[in-house]
């Protein structure tokens, strides 16, 4: 019997990002296991560097549903990385502020979020490399972008931090 599968004419653009994007966030994630940090825990701490921000503004950029927001901070607490404070702008908001020793965490942690994606980069030749990011971050910011509306949603991973 022959095979009655349709001929694709495009290559399998979605594997090949979902496939990438996997193992980069398991590699990722071993590494920043290391220092006894999540990504998420690692973006948390240091967008709240970046200026004074609540729990809210901080779930948006690392695009976390509330309670795993709520987990992360937690956590971050927990190990005196960062704390939940009252805001100097507006004194019904809280922000999460990132400890002395919080930030040194940031530090090395931004080291090795820059270790993996350099490692990664680097087993491209550099034409390549560069050409990738750029189309990648068109996609980003242009045509996928937004993601569509659904009856049944695709499931949806950490993209951010």
């Amino acid at each position: 019997m022959t095979s009655m599968a349709p001929a694709r004419t495009e290559p399998d653009l979605s594997y090949l990002l979902d496939h990438t994007s996997h193992v980069l966030r398991t590699r990722m994630a071993a590494a920043l296991g290391e220092i006894g940090l999540t990504a998420r825990m690692h973006c948390v701490l240091v967008h709240a560097l970046e200026e004074e921000r609540t729990q809210a503004q901080l779930a948006e950029i690392g695009d976390m549903d509330k309670t795993t927001m709520v987990v992360t901070v937690d956590a971050l607490e927990k190990a005196g990385l960062a704390e939940r404070r009252p805001s100097t702008t507006d004194r019904r908001a809280r922000i999460i502020a990132v400890t002395e020793a919080g930030a040194e965490v940031a530090r090395q942690s931004q080291e090795i979020v820059d270790g993996v994606h350099e490692s990664t980069l680097s087993s491209l030749p550099d034409e390549e490399r560069e050409v990738l990011v750029r189309a990648l971050g068109r996609l980003a910011a242009g045509h996928l972008e937004t993601p569509v509306e659904s009856p049944r949603p695709a499931r949806r991973a950490r993209q951010r931090g």
